[in-house]
């Protein structure tokens, strides 16, 4: 049986291969994006390097096949990103001129903004996360174990609550995060994207 364990760095390719199957709304994204390393690069890879501990993958027969990551402290991250992770990235993927055409586009945009993670309405929920899973291993209570887990860490750190940003017209996410405990954010200059958060666990 699948189960819930802590990330490790043997990890990351299996990582980097759910973000992209994944990330089209939930949807496999391979065929939008022909640089596979793009979306990890943004999405899940910067969270295992910056902090680790709060990682945590479902591992069938030691294959990773779905994934939590996230940050207890979204400004510190947001700085580090900027500081010391965009740099390595910025030659492969260079700042674009003009405006975004392409899915590639919006996302190298996204890339070189880690500041749109700084979202007024959302700094009493300092912590941020990104969870996947594997069309396979969907609706068979993995997300919720990958999600408890993840509160379970934060809470432990004192970190009091965490929220997380969606496509609004994701409705299969938004039914997983309602059931989790999770309520909606106003954030009014975010259209199509919805903000959502709640109480880590402490025990």
């Amino acid at each position: 049986m699948p189960t819930v364990r802590p990330y490790r760095p043997d990890d990351r390719s299996a990582l980097a291969d759910i973000c992209v199957r994944t990330g089209d709304a939930g949807e496999d994204a391979r065929a939008l994006y022909s640089d596979p390393d793009l979306l990890p690069s943004i999405f899940v890879m910067p969270y295992v390097e910056f902090e680790p501990a709060l990682a945590f993958v479902v591992d069938d027969d030691g294959l990773a096949v779905g994934y939590v990551v996230g940050t207890s402290d979204t400004p510190a991250f947001v700085e580090w990103f900027r500081r010391e992770w965009l740099p390595g990235l910025a030659e492969r993927y260079p700042r674009l001129v003009g405006r975004p055409v392409t899915p590639t586009d919006s996302m190298i945009g996204l890339l070189h903004a880690p500041e749109r993670m700084l979202v007024p309405e959302v700094a009493a929920y300092p912590a941020h996360l990104h969870i996947d899973l594997l069309p396979a291993y969907q609706r068979a209570g993995h997300g919720r174990g990958l999600m408890t887990q993840l509160l379970l860490a934060l809470g432990v750190q004192g970190v009091a609550a965490v929220h997380l940003g969606m496509l609004s017209a994701n409705t299969r996410a938004r039914a997983f995060y309602d059931r989790m405990g999770f309520h909606e954010i106003p954030v009014p200059a975010a259209p199509g994207t919805t903000y959502l958060g709640r109480a880590t666990i402490t025990s």
